[in-house]
C-alpha cells in the first residue's frame, strides 16, 4: 500500500510540475529544456527591463536639458550671442560629463540635441541656428576627445529632427541646417572626418527629400544624385 501511495504522489507532483510549468519537469528529462528555456526568459526580461531605464534616462536627459536652456535664454533674453554660447556651453558640458563616467556619448548626443532645440523653441528662439551650432560643437568635442564623429553626427541630427517633429517646426529647414553645420565643421578637423560625416548624413538626407540636397557640399550633392537616379532606375527594372 504504501508503495502504491509513493507512486501515486510521484505521479501527482509530475502533473502538477507539468500544469505550473516549474523548472521540476522537463521534456528532455534532464532540465536542461527547462533551464534553456528559463535562461531565455531571464534574458528577455532583462533587456525589456535595460531597454526600459534607457529610455527613462534618454527622457531625462532631454528634460533637464530642455529647462535648462530655456531657462537660461529667458535670462539672458535669447541674443544671437548668447544662444550660440548656451549651445556650446551645454554640449560641451554633456561631452565632459560623458568623459567623467567613462561612456555614453554616441546614446547622449541625440538626447542632448534634442533637448537644446525644445528648449530653444520653447523661448521662441532660433531653431535654425541652434541646429548648426549644436552640429558644429558635437563634432568638433567629439574630434577632440577621439569619438567616431559619424555616428556622432547620425545621433546628433536624429535628436535635431526629432526634437522638430514633436515641435511641430520645420524639419527640412532645421535638417538642413544641421547637416550643413556638421559637414563645415567636420571640414576643420580632417578629410577623414568629411568623409564619415558625408557617409552617415547623406543617407539622412536622402530619408528627407531634396530639400535637404541643398545643405550638401557639391560633391556629396552629386553622390546624393546618383544615389537616388540608380533608386529609380532599380524601380523601373522591377517593373
Amino acid at each position: 500500500m504504501a508503495t502504491k501511495q509513493t507512486k501515486s504522489s510521484t505521479a501527482q507532483s509530475h502533473d502538477e510540475g507539468k500544469s505550473t510549468g516549474r523548472g521540476a519537469v522537463s521534456t528532455s528529462g534532464n532540465g536542461q529544456s527547462v533551464a534553456v528555456e528559463h535562461a531565455a526568459a531571464t534574458v528577455k526580461k532583462g533587456v525589456v527591463d535595460s531597454l526600459s531605464a534607457l529610455t527613462t534616462i534618454e527622457a531625462n536627459i532631454v528634460t533637464l536639458v530642455r529647462k535648462t536652456v530655456s531657462d537660461t535664454l529667458n535670462t539672458g533674453g535669447a541674443t544671437a550671442d548668447e544662444l550660440v554660447n548656451v549651445v556650446h556651453r551645454v554640449v560641451m558640458s554633456a561631452i565632459e560629463a560623458t568623459e567623467q563616467v567613462g561612456t555614453g556619448l554616441t546614446m547622449s548626443t541625440k538626447s542632448v540635441a534634442k533637448g537644446i532645440i525644445m528648449g530653444v523653441h520653447d523661448v521662441n528662439g532660433d531653431v535654425v541656428r541652434a541646429s548648426s551650432e549644436i552640429m558644429r560643437s558635437v563634432i568638433k568635442h567629439a574630434a577632440t576627445v577621439g569619438v567616431d564623429v559619424g555616428v556622432v553626427a547620425k545621433h546628433g541630427v536624429d535628436g535635431v529632427i526629432e526634437a522638430m517633429a514633436e515641435t511641430g517646426g520645420n524639419i527640412a529647414q532645421v535638417g538642413k541646417k544641421a547637416i550643413e553645420g556638421a559637414i563645415d565643421e567636420a571640414g576643420k578637423v580632417s578629410n577623414m572626418a568629411v568623409r564619415m560625416v558625408k557617409d552617415v548624413l547623406i543617407g539622412i538626407a536622402n530619408s528627407m527629400g531634396e530639400t535637404i540636397e541643398a545643405a550638401l557640399p557639391q560633391g556629396a550633392a552629386q553622390s546624393q544624385g546618383t544615389m537616388e537616379t540608380h533608386s529609380q532606375h532599380t524601380a523601373k527594372k522591377s517593373h
